[in-house]
This record gives C-alpha cells, structure tokens and sequence, in this order.
C-alpha cells in the first residue's frame, strides 16, 4: 500500500494497516483485477453446469445438503445475509469498521472467492464515500468466520440497515441514494464469500494491537521515570545481564531504558554512598517483563500480519482448475491466540506500572513524601489515583482469561468446535484504555516525584517528557479535582505524544515491512 491509499492484496504491512485504521483512503490496486474476473467466471461457470457444490447452489451450514434450483438463487445469497445479520451490542468503532471493509476487499480482491469486480467496486465505493455500515459487535463465535456482524456490514451494502455517515446512524438505503450509490444485488456465492471470513475478529485485533504499541512505548518512558523518581538504580539495564539471558525484546528494553536515563543528573546523584541493595522487582526487573512484552506483541503481530494479508473465506475457488474446494480458512484460531497474547501483554504493562506507582506514595520505598504530597494528611494527593490504578488492572487480570479455550457447539454440531475469536479480540480495545489510565497515572506521580529532587534535573529524553505534562498540569502542592488531570495525561500516553516527546519512537511494533 502507497501512501496514496493504493492496497496491493496479500502484501500489506501493518503500517498500512495502522493507516486504515487511522482513517487513510483505500483503493484497490488494478492488477488484481484479473484474478476477480477468473474468479467469477469459475462461479458461472458451475452455475450453468448445474452440479451441486457448497455455497453456490445448496444451503448453508447444516443444510448443505439441500440443493436450490438456479431460479433460486439471487434469493439465496440475499436470504443468508439477512438472516445472519442477528448481531446484538453496542456498535463496533467506525475505525475498526473500516479495517474491517479494507480486510475484507483485500481478501476478496485475491480471486479465491468468486465475487465479481462490480461487488469489489461498491465495497470500494462505500468505504471512500465514508459509508460506514453499523455492526452490533456481538453475536459471533470466530467460526464459521464472523458470520453475524460481516453480515450486517453486507445487509447495509444492499441497503438494509444502516450506516454511520459522518458519525451520523442513517438508514442504509438513504445513505447509499445521498452518495449516488444503488443497493448491491448478490450474485452467486457473493453472500456467503462476504460473510464468511476472519477480518471483524483480525481488525479488532489489529486495533488492539496497535493501540497496545502506544501503551507499551508510554511505559517505557513513565518507568524510566518512575525510577528516577525513586533513585533506583539503573544497574540492573546493563547490557552485559540481557545479553546472558539472549531474549531479543529483553535485551532491546534494557538498551531503551539505559538510553532513556542517560546523563540524568538525579541517577548520578546517588551512584556512591546509596544504603540500598536492590530495588524491588517493579523498577529491577523491567527489561525481564517488558522484554517479554515487546515478544509476545511482536509475534502476535506476524500471525495478524500473516492473517490480514491471507484469503479466510469458504468455500475457495481455483479459477486454473475450474474447482470450488471447501475448507475451514473461516476458522480463526490463529487470531484467537493472537488476541490472548495481547490481552495478556497489556495485562502485564499495566499490572508491573501500578506498582511502580504504588511504591512511589510509599515513603517507606520511595523516599518521597507519603502519597506524594508535601503536606500529607492535610492532602491525600495520589492516594485514591493509586487506588483508581489498582481497580484498572484487577478489571483487566478478569478480562486476560483466554478466550481460544473456550469452545461452544453450533449450527447443529456441525460446527462444534469454534475460536472465540472475535471477543477475543473485542475486549482489547477497552483493556488497552484501561492500561493507558494506568500508564498515565503513573506519568503523573513519576513527575511529580521527581519534582521533589529539583534542582536536579533527570536526563535530557525524560525532562522533554516532563515539560510535556507540565505544559498543562502544574506541581501538585494541595489537592485539586484530579479526574481532568488523569485524563489529560492519559491522552498523552494513548494518542503517542508522550513517546514522540523524547525524540523518536521507542522499539515500535509496527513497521512498514509486510508480513510474509
């Protein structure tokens, strides 16, 4: 993908999909045009021959073994999604909404499902004319695909249902009549290959991913922070340890954190005569955890990359040959365990930053004033935004479970074990705001620690990450309404400012290299 929005189908890097979520235009590539046709020429093909196969000319699921004459079958393809589209909750994200449509054309786009280059041109059509369809985000297992909520987005390409224009709920016919579009008309199998597939599940994991790399670049930072605030000791980033232990992200944390620290003037204040030993696991053992992170969110983001760039739909078409084979691409275990590792990595970013904050208003381990206030008692300063931090993580340790091993039965056992996929991936959103509240909490009290070392000054990276802040929060010396203050420090840490304030990104995740 250019940065003109041009999608080169089964070769997009996730930068460009960080791009469409971000709301960058999209366009087909012309080259893949061809493939489409021969595609669709397979399909008729099969049709005028008249035989049974799977999603053509039969039922769906269960009762695929019922044959539908070819009078039959434009209702077909119209029934399947309208009968699918029974997703309940509240609506996805437009920008989850757009990934998803762009995932979707660039599988289609591959030729493997048998949709015609006029289908591929609406969708396309749609998506730059800022028709959004609005899909319930609940209601689907992972498998056979994300059946119910693709099926809402295909219901609203037909004119049934709605779309968000402009942030706006207008009914889909209406939205599509103001852009001068008609309702699409299913040709066979069309339904089916837009229904069935992985990219709801993948885009909201992508979006989980993505948010999850500005949480983690933040924390880096606030627990550098963090440990200048406490005069840890930056000993334990030496390169000579990560190098024994040859974890690649361990050793790339480490290297982050000593550069992040270097020439502070509060380090070297106490490189002699500092009484301690150690410092808790919290500060020490930062490059262990966030090294693991940095892993886990890396490999979690080859498998999206691998399944954003892959045909996912069922049955497949193979225009050389002139076969449709069924399989099982629809199942999204691959994005189930993604979702997990994710889940799980922002799990242990905001469980290892609360408890820098908590050692930090303890004077017993910080050093600094109790809850860091200079008048505690008369003040409770970040007491309760501790507390705030404490019911954060706890939330997310509950939404961390795995949602792969959890398998229910459906349609009739026909398709009995499913990936769960999709909520999976669905609770990262909210998982990743919670740890950036928390990463942002942290930022606050680890300023405001090192206030308290004035004049000494932390090192030239962390003093940019300072005046950010102070910019627009000052000292705390009495109490005052903390909410607006949390929120705008998280918004530093969720929209990448704070990480962009020390000059550049700190170990990104996603590159503009495609995956393989």
């Amino acid at each position: 993908m250019t940065h003109n929005g041009m999608l080169h189908p089964g070769s997009v890097s996730l930068a460009d999909w960080r791009r469409v979520y971000l709301g960058a235009d999209v366009t087909l590539h012309q080259d893949c045009r061809a493939a489409i046709e021969a595609g669709a020429k397979t399909i008729e093909a099969i049709v005028a021959k008249g035989e049974p196969v799977y999603g053509i000319n039969t039922g769906f699921g269960k009762l695929a073994s019922v044959r539908i004459g070819t009078a039959d079958l434009a209702t077909l393809q119209r029934n399947i999604v309208l009968s699918h589209a029974a997703g309940v909750g509240e609506p996805l994200p437009v920008s989850v909404v757009r990934l998803v449509m762009a995932l979707k054309l660039a599988s289609l786009a591959q030729g493997a499902s048998g949709v015609r280059w006029s289908t591929i041109e609406h969708l396309t059509a749609c998506l730059q004319a800022g028709l959004i369809p609005v899909i319930p985000g609940q209601g689907s297992v992972g498998a056979s695909g994300d059946l119910a909520p693709l099926a809402h987005m295909t219901a609203a390409l037909m004119g049934v249902g709605e779309f968000f224009v402009d942030g706006v709920r207008v009914k889909a016919e209406a939205a599509l009549a103001r852009a001068g579009l008609t309702p699409l008309v299913l040709g066979p199998k069309e339904g089916l290959a837009l229904l069935n597939g992985t990219q709801v599940s993948t885009a909201l994991a992508l979006a989980g991913l993505f948010e999850a790399e500005r949480v983690f670049q933040a924390a880096l930072v606030t627990g550098a922070l963090a440990t200048d605030a406490a005069k840890g000791s930056d000993g334990p980033f030496d390169a000579r340890i990560q190098k024994l232990r040859r974890h690649r992200g361990q050793i790339e944390v480490a290297a982050a954190l000593r550069a992040l620290m270097q020439g502070s003037a509060i380090r070297a204040s106490h490189l002699t005569n500092d009484d301690r030993v150690q410092d808790p696991y919290c500060l020490r053992c930062q490059p262990q955890v966030m090294g693991a992170v940095l892993d886990l969110l890396r490999q979690a983001g080859e498998t999206l990359g691998t399944e954003a760039n892959g045909v996912s739909d069922n049955p497949l078409v193979f225009s050389d040959t002139g076969e449709v084979i069924s399989g099982g691409n629809f199942h999204a275990e691959p994005v189930a365990f993604a979702a997990d590792m994710i889940a799980m990595a922002l799990c242990e970013i905001g469980s290892l930053a609360e408890r820098r904050i908590a050692m930090l208003v303890d004077p017993a381990l910080s050093g600094l004033p109790a809850f860091l206030t200079p008048k505690p008692g008369l003040n409770s300063g970040f007491m309760i935004p501790q507390v705030t931090a404490a019911a954060l993580v706890s939330e997310n340790k509950q939404r961390a479970y795995p949602a792969s091993v959890d398998s229910i039965p459906t349609s009739a056992n026909q398709e009995d074990h499913v990936s769960m996929a999709t909520h999976g991936a669905r609770r990262l959103l909210p998982m990743a705001m919670n740890t950036a509240n928390v990463i942002g909490i942290e930022y606050l009290a680890a300023v405001q620690g090192c206030d308290f070392h004035a004049p000494m000054t932390s090192s030239a990276s962390l003093e940019r990450a300072r005046a950010l802040l102070r910019a627009q929060i000052p000292h705390l010396d009495d109490d005052r309404h903390m909410a607006p203050e949390m929120e705008v420090a998280t918004a530093l840490v969720a929209s990448g400012a704070l990480a962009d304030a020390i000059g550049g990104d700190v170990l990104p995740l996603v590159t503009d290299e495609a995956a393989r």
